[in-house]
């Protein structure tokens, strides 16, 4: 006995650039908030250097010195411009 399924055709697949717009444009939308995080981190603590604001949550470390900070801020600013150029249509490299 052979049984034989039928199923219909669903949704044809977009096979063409540019597929993940939406997503690059909701990961950008994400990130921005964390790299307004890190540039706050960054002038937290180079306020806490100047002896203006309170002492930094982290003593030591890595993410003890405010350059570090900015740096994230620049990188994470950087990737959230270029997520957006992308989602709305441009390409996501230079």
């Amino acid at each position: 006995m052979q049984v034989r399924l039928r199923f219909e055709r669903g949704a044809h697949v977009h096979q063409g650039d540019g597929k993940n717009r939406r997503v690059a444009l909701a990961a950008a939308t994400l990130l921005s908030p964390a790299a307004l995080a890190a540039l706050l981190f960054a002038l937290w603590r180079l306020g806490a250097d100047l002896g203006v604001t309170s002492q930094f949550a982290i003593a030591e470390g890595l993410f003890s010195h405010w350059p570090v900070w900015a740096a994230i801020a620049a990188v994470l600013i950087f990737i959230c411009a270029r997520l957006n150029h992308y989602g709305k249509g441009g390409s996501l490299l230079p």
